[in-house]
């Protein structure tokens, strides 16, 4: 198995530089079930971000990415599950996608709650408001 950085997945999504973008393509395209690519949970992470942050990428667009990474059989995402439920919160809500990953790996790990000074991840991505 090899694994993929961000980046890697952002070219091949986006498909905005031609040389890298047809080097990632190349890859993804000879991965298969049986030799698949790992596909970290921080780069799941960086790569929500990068859409929305670089490429205005609306929520809907977002998750849509997310989501076929998923479901592809030629790459393991990390902590899957994880991320699904995240993703699930995040396309129902207005939570950055971060912060429902981190309260889902907290909700995973058995914490009671997850604590936040941020008034939006604690209405919106399930944490509780430190004050």
């Amino acid at each position: 198995m090899i694994g993929l950085d961000t980046n890697v997945i952002v070219r091949y999504v986006i498909q905005d530089d031609p040389t890298q973008s047809a080097a990632a393509a190349k890859l993804i395209d000879s991965l298969s079930a049986e030799a698949p690519a790992f596909f970290s949970l921080i780069s799941v992470v960086e790569l929500a971000w990068v859409l929305q942050s670089c490429y205005s990428a609306k929520r809907a667009e977002i998750a849509d990415v997310i989501e076929t990474l998923l479901r592809s059989k030629q790459l393991i995402v990390e902590r899957a599950e994880i991320v699904s439920q995240s993703l699930r919160r995040f396309a129902a809500g207005n939570a950055d996608f971060a912060d429902c990953l981190i309260e889902r790996c907290g909700h995973a790990a058995e914490c009671q709650f997850t604590f936040t000074f941020d008034q939006n991840a604690s209405t919106t991505a399930g944490m509780r408001l430190l004050k």
